[in-house]
């Protein structure tokens, strides 16, 4: 059985800084491009971090120079260090993990993150 679990949301004020986690199982880790999406209240859901098995990372202009997106392959591990975050960031992060297969595509059930003073 596949499970991503985030943890690291919470609340935070303009500025500030937290890190998010989210462990995978059931999947083979390395295999994976795993990225970082987000979902605001009457918003798409957007793409804010991706670091392929390649290694290499991608990020939209909204969070680049602000986000980093790290993986932990031993662990099964991926991570997100959001720093100088913004009200605007405030959304529901959600991990996905993107396997080389179509059918295998994961999600996580959600971490809040709320920027606010």
């Amino acid at each position: 059985q596949v499970q991503l679990v985030e943890s690291g949301g919470g609340f935070v004020q303009p500025g500030g800084s937290l890190r998010l986690s989210c462990a995978a199982s059931g999947i083979r880790f390395s295999k994976y491009d795993m990225k970082w999406y987000r979902q605001a209240p009457g918003k798409q859901r957007e793409l804010v971090a991706r670091r392929l098995r390649d290694g290499s990372t991608n990020y939209p202009d909204s969070v680049k120079g602000r986000f980093t997106i790290s993986r932990d392959n031993a662990n099964y591990t991926v991570y997100l260090q959001m720093n100088n975050l913004k009200p605007e960031d405030t959304a529901v992060y959600l991990c996905n993990a993107d396997g080389p297969n179509k059918a295998q595509n994961y999600w996580g059930q959600g971490t809040q993150v709320t920027v606010s003073s």
